[in-house]
Parts: structure tokens; sequence; C-alpha cells
């Protein structure tokens, strides 16, 4: 019998990759949004009449939805619609909340009569606050609703091939939104000389990433038709093959899923927490103004951007990503606690340049040994339910610690208590870092081997099959 051979648009390079591009552009813009108020916390503050606690509230609102339940409802929708239906509804969620953020910032908005209303009640949160925290809720939904999205997306369309190297490089194109926007933002403040204007500019942006998702989605629809006539995927999933709300019993009785979620909220909620209050601890410690200690930090997501693709490349053909895991969390313990007790008692810009570059290090190394790993200890059918946990996990962390660290700066009136609280999670997360390389060890979920060796196997094998 002869046999047919179809090539896929994914075994297109161009195709893939372009895919890749569209997709990690929308992230790019909402990492961009994510970031846009951080190198302005000062101005925000003398502007609306923030206190630290009042900017850790409304850091902290980004994920309060997501904790309360959305992310796991996120993960149902991801695997019973896919990639594309998700990824429009992420994409328009971040768009919606991104305007009643720009509405609750904005200068009119001041003067009315809802956001007098407002101020009268729970007086400690101004009106601007509490509009702009339900605007950064609602995007923060689609924000990680999105992350899942793309995480699922490239795990599709990068299947047997370099999907450890594709995953790199989409985190390194959203890291250089946090590079971008620590730049860009308080550029546009100086030009118009108010906070409404870089919010503005990055909500727009928002726009564009949906616009790019959309494109994606016209692509994504005609893989999956020559998936179909290749046979390699049904025009209608079985029962057996179809998500029930059941399966995620498989998921939560996963010790593997327990531990990278875990060690996954420890690391991050030493991370990101920590870039919402960085550009204000330089300009603290440092006695730098706000634009030039954004710019210092500006240079944390450097080697992430550079490194992280290589990183991801590296584990693709030589695999190791559970040893990068344990080295990205020792290198985050070390760097925090020199932000504590080291760059204080000898504040200079080139040594906090330098702990940035090296935190950016860690940032490479985990991520990019993260995410690529989920995929190997969890079934595809429930894959966009379990990055959708693990994030939902994540998010209690990343929900609490900004509140927290608000209140600790109330209450110290410096950063000291704050960075040995984000060094205490870096030694928790290299405990479950060490744990996860255990049970890899002892289980041989492959996550040191290499992933194209296996790619060349399963080829190998489907050589023989008739199409």
């Amino acid at each position: 019998m002869s046999e047919k051979i179809y090539k896929l648009l994914n075994d297109n390079a161009w195709a893939r990759w372009g895919a890749l591009v569209l997709i990690a552009s929308m992230m790019f813009f909402a990492y961009m949004f994510v970031d846009v108020m951080s190198p302005l916390k000062s101005m925000i503050e003398a502007e609306r009449g923030w206190s630290s606690s009042v900017f850790g509230t409304y850091a902290a609102s980004e994920f309060i939805l997501n904790v309360c339940g959305f992310l796991i409802l996120a993960g149902i929708i991801l695997d019973k619609m896919g990639v594309r239906h998700t990824g429009v509804l992420s994409a328009s969620l971040m768009v919606v909340g991104a305007c009643i953020k720009y509405i609750g910032i904005s200068d009119w908005f001041q003067t009315t009569a809802f956001c007098n209303w407002l101020n009268s009640w729970w007086t400690a949160l101004p009106g601007s606050a509490k509009m702009a925290s339900l605007g950064f809720m609602i995007f923060g939904c689609g924000c990680e609703m999105a992350g899942t999205t793309v995480s699922k997306a490239i795990a599709k369309w990068f299947k047997g091939k370099e999907m450890s190297l594709a995953m790199g490089i989409e985190m390194a194109i959203a890291r250089l939104g946090v590079f971008a926007v620590m730049w860009i933002s308080p550029l546009i403040y100086n030009k118009f000389g108010t906070v409404v204007a870089p919010l503005a500019f990055c909500a727009a942006l928002l726009f564009i990433g949906l616009i790019f998702f959309i494109v994606f989605t016209v692509m994504d629809r005609k893989l999956d038709s020559q998936l179909v006539a290749a046979g390699l995927m049904a025009s209608e999933k079985s029962p057996e093959d179809e998500f029930h709300v059941s399966d995620l019993k498989q998921i939560f009785s996963s010790k593997m899923f327990w531990i990278v979620a875990l060690m996954c909220v420890l690391y991050y909620s030493a991370i990101f927490p920590f870039q919402r209050y960085a550009p204000n601890y330089l300009e603290s410690t440092l006695g730098i103004d706000a634009g030039t200690a954004a710019h210092l930090f500006s240079f944390f997501p450097i080697l992430a951007m550079v490194l992280t693709p290589f990183l991801g490349g590296f584990i693709s053909f030589k695999g190791k990503a559970a040893s990068m895991l344990l080295i990205g969390s020792l290198i985050m313990v070390a760097c925090h606690l020199s932000f504590a007790l080291l760059l204080p008692a000898f504040p200079s810009k080139w040594l906090a340049i330098t702990l940035i570059l090296i935190l950016g290090v860690s940032f490479s190394l985990v991520p990019a040994a993260l995410w690529p790993s989920v995929p190997k200890i969890i079934d595809e059918k429930v894959l966009g339910s379990a990055y959708c946990l693990i994030f939902w996990v994540q998010n209690i962390g990343l929900c609490l610690v900004p509140l927290l660290i608000g209140v600790v700066l109330d209450k110290t009136g410096g950063y000291l208590a704050p960075m040995l609280i984000f060094s205490s999670f870096g030694v928790l997360a290299f405990f479950f870092t060490f744990m996860l390389k255990l049970e890899d060890r002892k289980k041989g979920y492959g996550l040191e081997l290499p992933e194209v060796k296996k790619a060349i196997v399963k080829q190998e094998e489907a050589s023989h099959e008739t199409v």
C-alpha cells in the first residue's frame, strides 16, 4: 500500500515561527501594561494621594479574581473550547480591563459623581484606586488566561519540534515588554506630565495585540483542518478524549503537580511583586529620581531576553531542566539577600545593575526550564487546566505578597524587611525544586533528558505507519 504523505502547516518553519511571533507579541504588550505603573509609583502617589499600602492593594488586584476561581474556570474553558476562542476571549478581557483602569486614573474621572461616591466608602482606598483596581482585576483575568493559552498553543504548534526553544523565545519577547515599559513609561510621563499618558499608550498596544491573535486564529484553524485530513486529529472528540470537569482530580492527585505549583508560587512571589516595588526601592536606596531608577531596573529582563531562548534550545537538545531550576532558585536567593544587605551598605549604580542582571539570569533559568516541563508530567487532555491551576496557585502568592510588602513598607519605612521576605521565598522555592529533581530521578519523567532526541524516535516510529 502506498503511503500518502501530509505536510502540515507547522512543518513549515516560517509558519510555526510566524505563529509564535503573533502570539508572543500579544504577551509583549500585556507585560508592558502589567508594569506600566511600576516606574510611576511616586508620581501616582503624588497625583492621586495614594500610599504604599494603596499601591500594594492596586498591585494585588491583578490577581484577586484569578485567586477567587477564575483561573480554574479559564483552564476548563481552554480545554473545552481550544486555544482560538480562549485566546480571543483573554485578549478582549485585557483590552476591557485596560480601558476601565485608564478611566479610573484619568483626570476627568476624579471630578465625577461616581468617583465621589467611590471615595465615600472604604476611605482608605481612594476612588481612583478602586476603579483602577477593578480594571486591573479584569485585565489580570485576561492576562493569566492568555499566558496559559499561549503555552498550550506553543505545545500544539511545536509538538515533536523545538518546543522548549519556542517557549524560551516567547518568554524572551514577553520580557522585552518589561524592559521597554521601564524606559517608555517615564519618557511618556515626562513628555505629557501625567500618569494617564503612559497608561493610554499601553492600552492602545493591547488592542493591537488582540488583532495579532485574531490573525493567529486563522492560521490555527487551517492547521486543525490539515490535522483532521491527515487523520492525526478527529473532527469531533470522542467521549474518551473529551475533557470533563472530573478529569481535574487527575491533576490534583498528582504529586508532581503540587511540587511544581508550590515551587512556582514561591519563586514568582519573589519576582513579580519585587518588580512592582523595585524602581521605588532603587530610588530610595540609591537616592536617585524615579526615571533613573526605572532605567536601572530595565536591565533586569535583558539577560532574561537574551538567555532564555538559548536555555530553551539547550533543554530541547541537551536536557537538564531540573538542574536549571535548582541553579536558578539559588541565584535568586543570593540576589535578594544582596539587595537586603549589600546594596544599602555600598550604594552604587554599578552594583545595582550587576545584581539586577544576575537576577535576570535566574529569571532565564527557571521559566525556560519550568513551563516546557509541565507537558512531560501532565496528560495533554488536561494540559490547559494544569497550566491554569499552576497559575491559580501562583496567583494566590502574587495577590497576597504585594499587600504584605505594602503594609511592611508603611510599618518599617524601609526595604530591609521586604527584601528578606523575598529571600525567604527563594529558600523555600529551592527546597521544592530539589524535591522535583528527586521525583524525576525516581519516576523517570524525563526532565533531565533532551526533547529533540525523543522527537526523532517518535518520528521514526511514525514513519512505519501508513497515513
